[in-house]
């Protein structure tokens, strides 16, 4: 599904060399090579803080641990998406209410988010899903209008864009109250390890968002709140550092790899090709197709005995998962995220593919769905 030897060996010299500055200042934790990469994040997004932390959920942890929500604040994410999202609202003992999501893009339903807003909802957590934005337009108004914070999931999405009928284009991550971004290695942007990172245009967020990462501790020893500890470390940025200059030449590939599938998958009314969000770019984290009117475990393990990966994600939506079942959600009560898990098939999407590599993987699907 990704290829990252290749990847390294074309930045192989500058990521040794950071590592190995790293290694022989032994500043391994809260190094200087951590604070060179906050800077250039920063400048990279726009983005007034980045608080670089362990991984993309502590981030997402730390941004509604830092709004200060109460348990039993219920926080609505949708159902169709990676664990995690809901995993740290029930930690938090607050309560996850889900919402469906759009056929086309697989991102949450406005309307749907609409009508779950109860007078306890205090926060939204949209899923920049696979690679490009939520319609963050509309959804920041209804967020404005019903007084919730917005705290964004871009962990699969660090370089899209988002633009504004204003004509302001802003990045994932960047948009609401805080945004959350994860480097796990598959990631556009990935380290070798663990890491994240958390948004803000907020200074008094921010700074009560790094003392809850490091102990709730802005001075050594002294702990104003209940915080964790979620920190990058300096070997994890130094690789982040060299990969970051790249990153939009890695999305230009990606984005070309999906327009060769777009094109060979065009017109075939078994494999709809992933619908794109009008207003967004779209960095293909994943490239997912929705197989209709064939087997898609079938196809999947056609491409297996030829040697191609392809994933599900995800199988199993939130509600029905056996942690998360709650008795205010059936089966049947998301209809289209319940046809999203049984359709959805992703094909391998990484910056290293080549036309040999992606002409052998289109014909073998085209050939295995007749």
């Amino acid at each position: 599904m990704v290829d990252l030897q290749t990847q390294y060996q074309r930045i192989k010299q500058d990521i040794d060399a950071g590592i190995e500055e790293v290694i022989a200042s032994a500043a391994f934790i809260k190094g200087p090579k951590v604070a060179a990469f906050q800077s250039h994040l920063e400048q990279y997004t726009g983005a007034k803080h980045v608080i670089p932390v362990g991984n993309g959920t502590d981030a997402l942890q730390i941004a509604l641990m830092g709004l200060g929500l109460q348990a039993g604040d219920e926080v609505i994410t949708p159902t169709f998406t990676f664990i995690a999202t809901a995993e740290v609202v029930a930690l938090l003992g607050l309560t996850p209410v889900v919402v469906d999501v759009d056929w086309q893009t697989m991102n949450m339903d406005i309307e749907a988010i609409r009508r779950a807003i109860t007078p306890r909802t205090k926060a939204i957590v949209p899923v920049h899903l696979f690679g490009q934005c939520a319609d963050m337009e509309p959804l920041m108004a209804l967020a404005k209008e019903k007084g919730l914070y917005v705290v964004e999931d871009a962990c699969q999405a660090i370089g899209a864009r988002y633009t504004f009928s204003n004509g302001e284009t802003r990045q994932a991550g960047t948009i609401g109250t805080i945004g959350c971004t994860s480097f796990f290695p598959s990631k556009n942007l990935g380290c070798y390890g663990d890491g994240g990172a958390i948004f803000t245009n907020d200074d008094a967020l921010a700074d009560r968002m790094q003392a809850i990462s490091n102990h709730g501790c802005r001075v050594r020893y002294h702990h104003d709140e209940v915080g964790v500890n979620s920190r990058l470390d300096s070997i994890q940025a130094a690789v982040l550092d060299a990969k970051l200059p790249h990153l939009d030449e890695y999305i230009a590939a990606r984005q070309e790899a999906a327009a060769y599938y777009d094109k060979a998958f065009a017109g075939n009314d078994k494999l709809l090709i992933p619908g794109r969000q009008a207003h967004s770019t779209h960095v293909f984290h994943q490239y997912t197709l929705r197989v209709v009117g064939a087997d898609r475990d079938k196809l999947r393990e056609g491409l297996a005995a030829r040697g191609i990966p392809a994933m599900i994600y995800y199988p199993v939506p939130l509600h029905q998962q056996k942690a998360y079942r709650d008795p205010r959600y059936r089966d049947g009560d998301f209809p289209v995220a319940e046809r999203l898990a049984a359709c959805v098939l992703s094909l391998p999407m990484h910056t290293e593919l080549d036309t040999e590599q992606l002409e052998y993987i289109t014909r073998s699907v085209l050939e295995l769905v007749k």
